[in-house]
């Protein structure tokens, strides 16, 4: 259907798109603003990232109903995540607070509709993929830097998540966050996780194409990254950094295993073993870890817990179409279910808060996409011939940084910020881009 009205649009207004510059060359607009978006990232608010999201999707649009040729191709994930947002739609209508779903969907709009136009563009220019993901790459290199800085400054705490009344006050991390709005040690630590894997994976992109002045700044800058993780205090992101680091050296193996083995095992055994006195020298990092295991005695634990056991029976009550998308919908509905003390803004578990918000199907379908979209992806580069080593590379980055933000989602929904989302939905159209099998370059 979508097709149908773009090739009548294209055909009444082919004379028009002949006789502009500007549409004949929209694509060199379009690629500054998803630079912007992901650079407005790291200081605006939520409505000014969105605004520069909302040019690129419009852009798009007028590309696609006047250049000739221009079409949707759904892939079999991407079935998926159309089946999700018509469900999130249903759901939309049938809530009891439509208005405050409203804005809830509005802003689920603009994160797939970023998908699909970034996916647009690079089905015509995958050769800018390495420019995009060099633009997230410098802006969390810049996060990273301005972290490290003020891990030396003892800022004053601006999170009360931390339960210090069993740690020695000098175990007490001085929480880094950044300048991403709002100021928040867990989103400044879900932030550098969801970049991270750029990070590192430039080491091996320049090391391959023997820039090896390049790679050692990379490589400074993912060391870097390391420490400032570390010193968000982020426990999720501590659990995701681990994911990252043995998914890098699994796939990182199809590369190095024959050719460089010995060395292989020599450089992946010094990192392992820094890592680990990392966490058993230091003893503020080791506190910090460490109580994640404490369950009900840390407090933050124990408020998490209480927040999981309100937020599933709110699924019993809703668990078909769900209450409604949106995090202040989320809020108003959580009060008739909160234990006194406890109020919430999220589920803090992306999962939860998908069938809480738009009910069991929502989140099925939203599974399947992550499922077929791992599998083909796991496929595509299990397959790929050596020649494409900037592929996989670029493939690995992309679904490894998807899994380090869907894992951390398990015990936190820093997910839903645009600063995530939107780097999360390009990595998934860099992958819709190298796993069609057919391109225009």
């Amino acid at each position: 259907m979508f097709n149908k009205i773009f090739k009548f649009s294209q055909e009444k207004l082919n004379y028009l798109y002949q006789n502009s510059l500007f549409l004949q060359n929209i694509d060199k607009f379009i690629l500054p603003f998803i630079w912007l978006t992901f650079i407005g990232s790291t200081f605006m608010q939520s409505d000014a990232i969105g605004f520069y999201a909302l040019i690129v999707m419009f852009l798009t649009l007028v590309k696609m109903l006047t250049k000739t040729g221009e079409k949707i191709n759904f892939k079999n994930f991407e079935i998926w995540l159309v089946a999700y947002f018509m469900i999130v739609v249903i759901s939309l209508f049938g809530s009891t607070l439509f208005a405050l779903s409203l804005k809830g969907f509005f802003k689920t709009f603009v994160y797939i509709g970023f998908y699909f136009s970034v996916a647009q563009y690079l089905k015509d220019n995958k050769k800018h993929i390495p420019l995009i993901l060099l633009s997230i790459g410098l802006c969390v290199s810049s996060e990273i830097i301005i972290g490290f800085l003020q891990s030396f400054l003892h800022l004053d705490a601006i999170s009360t998540w931390q339960d210090t009344s069993r740690i020695n006050p000098e175990d007490v991390i001085s929480r880094v966050y950044g300048t991403l709005k709002p100021l928040n040690p867990n989103l400044f630590g879900g932030y550098l996780i969801c970049g991270f894997p750029v990070v590192l994976g430039s080491v091996f992109y320049f090391a391959i194409k023997k820039h090896y002045k390049f790679a050692l700044g990379w490589l400074c800058l993912t060391l870097l990254g390391i420490y400032t993780i570390f010193q968000t205090g982020c426990r999720g992101a501590y659990l995701a950094l681990i994911l990252i680091l043995g998914c890098t050296f699994l796939l990182s193996a199809k590369f190095f295993w024959n050719t460089y083995k010995k060395l292989y095992i020599t450089f992946t055994s010094a990192a392992f073993g820094l890592f680990v006195s990392a966490f058993m020298f230091v003893s503020a990092l080791r506190h910090r870890f460490l109580s994640i295991f404490a369950m009900r005695n840390d407090s933050s634990n124990s408020f998490r817990f209480n927040v999981y056991h309100s937020a599933v029976e709110m699924f019993k009550d809703n668990w078909l179409l769900g209450i409604g998308v949106g995090n202040k919908n989320f809020r108003e509905i959580y009060g008739l279910y909160m234990k006194t003390g406890f109020d919430a803004l999220s589920a803090y578990n992306i999962y939860l808060e998908t069938a809480v918000e738009s009910g069991i199907f929502a989140l099925i379908a939203f599974l399947g996409f992550l499922v077929i979209l791992s599998t083909e992806t796991i496929k595509y580069i299990v397959n790929q011939v050596q020649n494409d080593k900037n592929d996989i590379i670029f493939a690995s980055i992309s679904i490894i940084a998807i899994w380090a933000v869907l894992f951390h989602g398990f015990v936190d929904t820093i997910y839903f910020r645009p600063q995530l989302q939107f780097m999360f939905w390009t990595y998934v159209a860099i992958l819709s881009t190298l796993l069609t099998k057919t391109e225009k370059v």
